[in-house]
């Protein structure tokens, strides 16, 4: 692991030149001003950039040192990598951290068209092979909770331990292609906004923790309509209710008692079939890193840490 680590940094050197290259010509579209604004974030300056064997663009940021063990951190959809944020000072005390926009969201492309959970899963790999990472931990919510199912039934020996947080191993509803109709037509990121946020805080939180829900309010305005409307389609055609049961890894599953849409029962019909999972339930919605942040890293940390 070490060997491999150290090609990380190699690489991050490597590509700085690329890296400020891509942030001038990332995703030339009506949304290079939104870009531009979110590359404003400090978090975002030290962004990186490696492009898929299909021609879309990645953005990712490494964090902590590179002799510790790689842990990869997936977003929620319609929002990007700053999510995490909170959690990276604990977390690179004891790992390599290392984190993405999935593809159609954040500093990513947005390409035209349906997204699928295989394809995100290889971006993943591509991303490690990218790095000379042969094996990490993974930890997903809610859309990167459906990249780690993926990742552990078709790739399990690239995957260290896995964290599936938020998640679901099926969300099939005509409401998926009812939203991509609106997305297409109406190429407007607004309407979907109080959604979202209904859906990931508290009403508690939303009325009384205005700086904290604020961040994700502008990750929503940022996120692309095209590539919100193809992450949704990868939702759509996602069913692992019958293949999480090939997942060999040792696997933690984080839920949110109030979780409307990725329920806690969806976590239990996971827990359910894999083998060596452990279920917590936190008193929370579907942001359990921010609605949650203590206990959240705690449970990561000494699931991660324990023999």
């Amino acid at each position: 692991m070490q060997k491999s680590n150290s090609l990380i940094l190699l690489s991050v050197f490597l590509l700085a030149t690329e890296s400020i290259q891509a942030r001038e010509t990332v995703n030339r579209t009506n949304f290079k001003s939104q870009k531009e604004i979110i590359m404003e974030n400090e978090t975002n300056k030290d962004v990186l950039f490696f492009t898929t064997g299909d021609g879309c663009k990645i953005a990712y940021r490494i964090d902590g040192d590179s002799s510790k063990p790689v842990l990869v951190l997936s977003n929620s959809i319609a929002t990007d990598l700053t999510m995490w944020d909170g959690q990276i000072e604990n977390f690179s005390k004891y790992f390599l951290v290392l984190r993405f926009d999935t593809r159609g969201n954040g500093l990513s492309d947005a390409p035209v068209g349906d997204y699928s959970i295989n394809r995100m899963g290889m971006d993943v790999l591509e991303l490690l092979d990218h790095l000379g990472i042969e094996k990490a931990h993974f930890c997903g919510l809610s859309l990167g909770g459906f990249i780690g199912q993926w990742l552990g039934i078709h790739a399990s020996e690239r995957i260290d331990r896995l964290i599936l947080a938020n998640t679901s191993p099926y969300l099939g509803s005509p409401i998926w292609n009812e939203n991509i109709r609106s997305l297409r037509s109406e190429d407007d990121i607004a309407p979907f906004e109080e959604m979202f946020i209904d859906g990931w805080f508290s009403k508690e939180m939303i009325e009384n923790q205005k700086e904290t829900v604020a961040p994700f309010r502008k990750m929503i305005r940022n996120t692309s309509p095209v590539g919100l409307a193809g992450s949704y389609a990868s939702v759509r055609d996602a069913d692992f209710r019958i293949t999480n049961k090939l997942i060999p890894n040792k696997t933690l599953i984080i839920a949110g008692k109030y979780d409307g849409v990725t329920k806690a029962e969806h976590s239990e019909q996971i827990h359910a079939v894999i083998a060596n999972s452990r279920l917590v339930i936190l008193p929370v919605v579907h942001l359990t890193n921010i609605e949650s942040k203590d206990e959240f890293e705690k449970l990561i940390l000494d699931f991660l840490r324990e023999n």
